[in-house]
């Protein structure tokens, strides 16, 4: 029996874009019973079980105790879980599955522009119709959350089964609180999102549940898979600086890790030798500059690397505080 249990969507592109991401740190996806199974390994990593499921039902999973590891929209699990830090451990953000959870109103609804705005018309609204106003909504927990911090409490929340964003026309509800990537599919339904009106603009998680059984073993392999990964993504994000320094070389390294974050992964054996700096990516021709600015003439190259190792394990370290609170 494997010591760690991963979740990951079952299909579509937010399957791909999880299966890409941990292909890229060396970590393949392979599934166990065939293309529609739902069960997978990963390669080098002999100690952790892959299960593919939907997005919604890996949020429920992570805050049950399921799973250990999971890869969901964070929409969804604050929807499922409104004290999410007591349950789930938010160990990342993707770059994938982008969405702003907003309240939409109509847009001939031309004075309301703010949630300040439409506190007025919910209560003009009662005033008027005697009943409040409704809003369609899938998210009915972040909803009256947000609600309830805007001080608005003049309406009533219509669960939506379908598509939310027609509601107001169907006159089912006057206004929306829904998901939007674009906000083209609002836009041609008529409706506009107010300025002050955007909940949460979430994206895909690689969560840990807090309430999951975490052994020794589901530690170990809940380790390495994160070194890996923090490896890998802090590789992408820098590139080593080789280049000879002379006997300033103290001064001008101090000088790069002052205003470029650069640091040391090796130093030369002579006084003229070759250092090799780790450079974060966007500070590369910062760190060039302030080379020439401190006289520095001799040439400089650049290399990538396939993986940045810290020995502290960050993405771990954070992950272990999380479950001994």
């Amino acid at each position: 029996m494997s010591a760690l249990t991963l979740a990951i969507p079952s299909k579509g592109r937010l399957k791909e874009g999880v299966e890409a991401y941990l292909g890229d740190a060396g970590a393949t996806l392979k599934q166990t019973t065939g293309a529609r199974g739902y069960r997978a390994t990963l390669s080098g990593f002999p100690d952790i079980e892959v299960m593919l499921l939907s997005a919604s039902e890996i949020a429920a999973s992570l805050i049950a105790g399921d799973v250990h590891f999971g890869v969901s929209g964070e929409d969804l699990l604050r929807e499922q879980a409104p004290e999410l830090e007591s349950r789930v451990h938010l160990i990342r953000p993707l770059g994938l599955g982008f969405a702003d959870v907003v309240v939409a109103v109509p847009r001939y609804w031309i004075d309301v522009a703010t949630m300040a705005d439409l506190d007025d018309v919910c209560a003009a609204f009662a005033q008027k119709h005697r009943r409040r106003l409704r809003v369609a909504t899938k998210y009915v927990q972040l909803t009256r959350d947000y609600f309830a911090r805007m001080g608005i409490s003049d309406y009533r929340i219509v669960e939506s089964a379908g598509a939310t964003e027609a509601a107001p026309a169907a006159g089912t509800a006057e206004i929306i609180v829904d998901i939007t990537t674009t906000g083209s599919t609002l836009d041609a339904n008529g409706l506009k999102v107010l300025d002050d009106g955007i909940i949460l603009k979430s994206q895909a998680q690689l969560a840990a549940s807090l309430r999951a059984d975490w052994t020794n073993q589901a530690r170990a392999a809940a380790s390495a898979l994160l070194d890996r990964l923090g490896a890998r993504d802090r590789a992408k994000s820098a590139q080593i600086l080789r280049v000879r320094l002379d006997k300033n070389a103290d001064a001008v390294i101090a000088a790069l890790a002052r205003d470029t974050g650069a640091s040391v992964l090796s130093k030369p054996t002579d006084a003229h030798g070759e250092y090799s700096l780790l450079c974060p990516r966007p500070k590369l021709m910062q760190a060039i500059a302030a080379l020439r600015a401190h006289g520095c003439d001799a040439p400089a190259t650049t290399q990538d690397a396939d993986y940045v190792f810290d020995t502290a394990n960050p993405l771990y370290a954070a992950l272990a505080d999380a479950l001994a609170q």
